[in-house]
C-alpha cells in the first residue's frame, strides 16, 4: 500500500508513527490518539484523507448509467450535492460503498483506496453500448479533512471562505491561504457527529495547506483517533463492520437507499426485503463497563444462545470511568435498545446509534455517586 500525497516526504509532519488505513499508508498518530480524540469532540483536528480515491465518469449517459448501478438516486441529485451508496452484486450483496458527486459537467465518485479497484472492475464490466467513460483521478487529486465544532472557524482563520453548506454539498473556492493552489473544492462531509469537512486539492498543495490548516489553530489528527470518531459515530466501515456477504437492510443505513430511482443491480433483492417488512439482523452498538478485553470477532450471547458478533471496538474513558463502546450485528428480536447481552463473557447493553456520549457521562457520574454514597 503506497504512501498517501501528505506522507511522501513527509519529515517534519510530527506524526509518532504511521501504518496502512483504508488502502494507503497514512499517520498512525501524532501522540495519544485519544487526546486527539478528544480535540475532535470539544475543539478540531486536521487529517489526512489521502486514503479515499476519487474516480471520474463522465459522458452523455453517465447519470442513467450511474443510476443503473448504485442503490441511491443518482437521477435527481441536483448540481453541487453527492449521496452516500452502495454497490450491490445481483444477488442484492455489498461490494462496496460509495459517495457520489454530481459536478455538472461529470460524477466524481469517492471511495476507499482499498474498495477502488473493485469498484473500478465493477464499472468497466457493466460498461457495454454506454457513453460513458471512467477515469481514476486518485493520483491527481487528494484531500484533507477537518472536523469538530471549532472547524468552520479554523476554515476562516486559514484564508478558507465558503457559503454555508449542507451535508454532503460541495463547492470551488479560491484559496487565500499560502498553500499554492489557485482553486480546490470543499465538501461539507455527512457525519452524525458533528461538523466536519474535507478539502479536494491537486496533491502538490497538501503539505502547504496542512501547516497552514494547523497555523490556524487544528491540531493532526492520525486514524487511531479517526477510528474512535468513526465508532462513537456509529458509522460503519467497508471491509470491517460491512461485508460482502451482507445485505444493505442489515447495516441499517437507509441513507443509502432510495425506493423510488428505478432499476438498479440488486434491486429486486432489496425491494423484496422491503415487501417482507425486514430482515433477521440488523447493526447496532453495544456498551460495556470497564476496557473489556474485546476484539472484532467476539459472539454476543443472551439466554445462553448466540445472537451476533462484534465487528468494531473502541476502548475510552468517558467522565473518567473506563468504557468500552462496540459495534456489531445482532438478531433483530433481541437487539432491543437497553437489552442486557453478553459479550465475549462480559455483560453488555444493547444501545442506539451514534453513541449518547453525554449519556454515558450522566451514567458514569450517577454510578460513582452511588459508590461515594455506598463508601460513605
Amino acid at each position: 500500500m503506497g504512501l498517501t500525497a501528505l506522507q511522501q516526504n513527509g519529515q517534519g509532519l510530527g506524526a509518532v508513527r504511521v501504518g496502512e488505513y483504508r488502502g494507503a499508508t497514512t499517520a498512525t498518530s501524532f501522540g495519544d490518539p485519544h487526546k486527539e480524540w478528544a480535540q475532535l469532540n470539544t475543539a478540531c483536528g486536521v487529517y489526512d484523507l489521502g486514503f479515499r480515491a476519487k474516480v471520474s465518469i463522465t459522458g452523455g449517459d453517465r447519470v442513467r448509467w450511474l443510476n443503473g448501478m448504485v442503490t441511491n438516486n443518482i437521477r435527481d441529485l441536483a448540481d453541487g450535492h453527492g449521496v452516500y451508496a452502495f454497490l450491490l452484486n445481483p444477488q442484492g450483496h455489498i461490494l462496496g460503498d460509495l459517495y457520489a458527486y454530481n459536478r455538472g459537467h461529470c460524477i466524481t465518485v469517492d471511495t476507499d483506496r482499498s474498495q477502488v479497484e473493485k469498484v473500478l472492475a465493477t464499472f468497466d464490466h457493466y460498461i457495454i453500448m454506454d457513453d460513458v467513460e471512467v477515469k481514476n483521478l486518485s493520483d491527481a487529486l487528494t484531500a484533507l479533512g477537518i472536523a469538530g465544532p471549532t472547524a468552520h472557524s479554523v476554515l476562516q482563520k486559514a484564508g478558507i471562505q465558503f457559503p454555508e453548506l449542507q451535508p454532503l454539498q460541495l463547492h470551488d473556492i479560491q484559496c487565500d491561504c499560502d498553500c499554492g493552489c489557485l482553486t480546490c473544492t470543499i465538501v461539507r462531509g455527512d457525519s452524525a457527529a458533528g461538523e466536519s469537512y474535507e478539502i479536494w486539492l491537486a496533491p502538490e498543495h497538501v503539505r502547504p495547506l496542512w501547516k497552514a490548516l494547523v497555523a490556524a489553530g487544528a491540531p493532526p489528527v492520525g486514524f487511531e483517533a479517526l477510528e474512535l470518531h468513526r465508532i462513537v459515530s456509529g458509522v460503519p466501515l467497508y471491509g470491517v463492520d460491512i461485508r460482502e456477504r451482507d445485505l444493505p437492510q442489515e447495516t441499517e443505513q437507509a441513507r443509502a437507499l432510495n425506493f423510488n430511482k428505478g432499476c438498479y443491480i440488486g434491486q429486486e433483492i432489496v425491494e423484496r426485503i422491503r415487501s417482507r417488512g425486514t430482515v433477521h439482523r440488523k447493526f447496532t452498538g453495544f456498551v460495556l463497563k470497564g476496557a473489556a478485553q474485546i476484539a472484532a470477532g467476539a459472539k454476543i450471547v443472551t439466554a445462553e444462545k448466540e445472537v451476533g458478533e462484534v465487528t468494531s471496538v473502541a476502548d475510552l474513558e468517558i467522565a473518567g470511568e473506563a468504557k468500552t463502546l462496540v459495534l456489531g450485528y445482532i438478531r433483530r428480536d433481541a437487539g432491543t435498545p437497553g437489552r442486557e447481552v453478553s459479550i465475549g463473557g462480559a455483560p453488555a447493553i444493547v444501545a442506539q446509534l451514534p453513541f449518547d456520549l453525554t449519556h454515558l457521562a450522566q451514567e458514569s457520574a450517577r454510578e460513582e455517586a452511588h459508590l461515594e454514597r455506598h463508601r460513605a
